[in-house]
């Protein structure tokens, strides 16, 4: 049901938000250097994550297309996208709780690519308006990160291009409370959301769901 995976990569991108802060907290913060120093830092902050949102709805769009295309020309071929996305989520929830950081080196994948993007946002500083903080927030969306290829795989696994957009839509939508909240100098949550206890207590909840998503992957290859 497209509509249970929104809510649940909903609730994963809020957990998650414990890994962005960590991620892109000092990108957020830097940003806000391009920020008039008379305007309101809110509006920036907004259209600066819409953007990053828009670009992940559109990976998952184009991995949920390259899913249904894959699930069509092999046998079994959704079962084995889930199982896939199963154990990226088990690799995940390890990562977020410091357990093991395997992740940074897929993330090492995005690099070229970054390489070239990345130096194109710096046409929109500093930010005549939060509009140009718009098309800042898509280029940076494609920063290389392993929570957000994680999730991706998610998209894969839903072998459909409108599911794919709605988990990475649901997704950066749970990202965004804590996104904003850092970018408005929030920075006692910045600080419990990053304690060990609250990275493990997430890990934990990540590491339930997962092995439930792969218990029900198995079963299904056996029926």
């Amino acid at each position: 049901m497209p509509e249970l995976s929104f809510i649940s990569a909903f609730l994963v991108g809020l957990a998650g938000g414990v890994h962005c802060v960590g991620m892109c907290g000092g990108i957020v913060g830097a940003f806000s250097f391009g920020i008039p120093k008379s305007d309101n830092l809110f509006p920036y902050a907004l259209a600066y994550n819409m953007g990053r949102i828009l670009s992940y709805t559109l990976a998952g769009c184009i991995t949920g297309w390259l899913g249904h295309i894959f699930s069509n020309q092999v046998y079994q071929g959704l079962i084995i996208l889930q199982f896939f996305s199963a154990v990226f989520l088990l690799m995940l929830a390890l990562y977020i709780s410091g357990w093991w950081h395997g992740l940074t080196k897929i993330e090492k994948f995005g690099n070229g690519l970054w390489k070239h993007i990345q130096p194109r946002s710096k046409r929109f500083i500093p930010f005549k308006s939060p509009l140009y903080a718009l098309p800042y927030g898509i280029l940076w969306g494609w920063l290389p990160c392993g929570l957000v290829y994680s999730i991706l795989t998610w998209s894969l696994a839903s072998g459909s291009t409108i599911t794919g957009g709605l988990i990475m839509f649901g997704f950066g939508l749970g990202t965004l409370p804590v996104m904003l909240l850092t970018a408005m100098g929030f920075e006692k949550i910045k600080s419990t959301i990053q304690h060990p206890t609250s990275k493990n207590i997430i890990s934990i909840l990540l590491l339930i769901f997962a092995s439930f998503q792969l218990f029900n992957t198995i079963n299904l290859s056996l029926n």
